[in-house]
């Protein structure tokens, strides 16, 4: 699986200017490319919103928090995307070359795995964010 020069170069763009919030990309003719960018101002709620209900993404996102130390901190994830509904042979593309694309991508914190959008709440995100 070939990985789109513009992946790397967007993901490098949010992780040293924060340039966007998070980045969703998707495979097209077998290559991983960049489908969605969020602005800076946009939410996590917008960052759930961006994932299609039954397809596969690969994603990141930029997550602030506070620690319980009362320090702003930053930590990039990485999120595989796959919900229950979307066709098993998308799921077993997207899976087979997660790793592969995952290390292209150098400054990721940790991942998630999600195949229901409760998967992916704030809750769980901040208890990975603070336990990495």
């Amino acid at each position: 699986m070939a990985v789109h020069d513009d992946c790397k170069l967007k993901f490098l763009q949010l992780k040293a200017k924060r340039s966007y919030r998070f980045i969703v990309f998707k495979i097209e003719q077998q290559q991983v490319v960049v489908e969605k960018l969020g602005e800076p101002t946009e939410s996590y709620d917008d960052f759930t919103a961006s994932l299609p209900a039954n397809e596969c993404r690969y994603a990141v996102y930029d997550f602030d928090f506070i620690t319980a130390e009362n320090c702003q901190r930053s930590k990039i994830f990485f999120t595989a995307w796959s919900p229950d509904s979307s066709k098993v042979r998308h799921k077993m593309v997207y899976a087979s070359s997660k790793d592969r694309f995952k290390r292209e991508l150098d400054g990721i914190s940790f991942e998630l795995q999600a195949t229901d959008p409760s998967e992916l709440s704030l809750d769980i995100v901040k208890g990975r964010a603070t336990s990495t």
